[in-house]
């Protein structure tokens, strides 16, 4: 029986020629892109790359608009410019706008079109039912979030998404309205004639059956397109964020193959935070680290050989304002190279 090859090994068997470029040119060539998600484990830098990532599409894209989905928004400390729940111009750009939401629905605080119940089901007895189905606030949340963002007629929309099982749940919202909908028609088409005898008897509080049919309606139509738009590649693709360590490539795994069962594109991930320490260093911590990065890049390129792998730098200063991200985004088009190296790329945040 043949001896198991060593990582090493493996890796020199890979064909060079064939592996895809370090770079997100791929996603920047892609005019149908539609939808960008920035996801990973916390602290792994996510905000700062669908901040760069922003900042390079709205070189080669009419419109942008970068949404903070993660309850802890950073993008108002990325751009040193305060962000509200309503899309902002960011400062030195003019196709570039930002926005930071908290996808979570509360009936009771919900702020759509003013009213607290959109759709009507306070009137027909039906809210306490339809908030028995289990996520499905959040997915209301959702869905009064992508009937606003459809709205906008932004050329490509980048989310910069909370930690993974966040974002897994904020992503599979879709799949739970449809099913919510679909439970609902049914209630609606054996139950519709004594709904409406309920409102009249109530004085015609609230919107009737058929207006909330038609709203409804209207909604279910919303999150069927924005589902099949996220499964379809040629419109949707993930950007997995991670840093070299064990935790964060196992959680890159798990997200990549639960971003598969979703039937959501991933091609692209970033390595994030890698030490490059100078040739002549005596720093013992600097050294030992770079070693355990190396392990763990390396185990990514085999994984990954067939995915876009973007390495970008830990560098001594924070990667805040916009001169700081315009710098340290040519990372993202042109590979990293510490100064002083033979690679093509000296790029800082300083």
């Amino acid at each position: 029986m043949a001896a198991a090859k060593s990582l090493d090994e493996a890796l020199d068997e890979l064909d060079i020629d064939d592996t895809p470029e370090p770079t997100i040119q791929n996603l920047l060539d892609q005019k149908s892109l539609k939808w960008i998600f920035v996801g990973g484990k916390g602290g792994v830098g996510k905000t700062t790359v669908s901040s760069c990532l922003a900042v390079e599409m709205s070189k080669v894209r009419n419109s942008v608009l970068l949404i903070s989905t993660d309850p802890a928004h950073n993008l108002s400390d990325a751009f040193g410019q305060k962000f509200t729940k309503y899309p902002t111009l960011i400062n030195g750009f003019t196709n570039l706008s930002a926005m930071e939401i908290d996808p979570t629905f509360e009936h009771e605080e919900a702020d759509v079109g003013g009213q607290s119940d959109p759709l009507g089901l306070g009137s027909l007895g039906l809210q306490d039912m339809i908030s028995a189905i289990p996520g499905i606030d959040e997915a209301m949340g959702f869905a009064e979030v992508m009937k606003q963002v459809q709205s906008m007629q932004y050329s490509v929309i980048i989310f910069d998404t909370a930690p993974t099982g966040h974002t897994l749940r904020f992503l599979s919202f879709p799949d739970t309205l449809e099913k919510a909908f679909g439970r609902f028609s049914g209630l609606r088409s054996r139950f519709g004639n004594m709904f409406s005898q309920v409102s009249s008897m109530l004085g015609g509080a609230g919107m009737g059956m058929e207006d909330m049919s038609s709203k409804l309606d209207s909604t279910k139509k919303i999150i069927e397109e924005v589902n099949k738009q996220f499964k379809n590649p040629e419109l949707t693709t993930f950007v997995p964020v991670m840093i070299p360590e064990f935790l964060s490539l196992y959680e890159t795994e798990r997200l990549i193959s639960q971003l598969f069962n979703l039937k959501i594109d991933v091609r692209d991930i970033v390595i994030n935070q890698i030490l490059f320490p100078e040739s002549e260093s005596h720093c013992k911590l600097c050294l030992t680290r770079t070693k355990m990065q190396d392990k763990y890049i390396s185990q990514a390129d085999l994984l990954y050989s067939t995915f876009h792998l973007i390495k970008l730098p830990l560098l001594q200063a924070e990667v805040r304002g916009v001169p700081a991200l315009h710098q340290f985004s040519k990372n993202l088009m042109t590979p990293y190279a510490p100064p002083g190296s033979s690679g093509t790329s000296t790029t800082t945040a300083n």
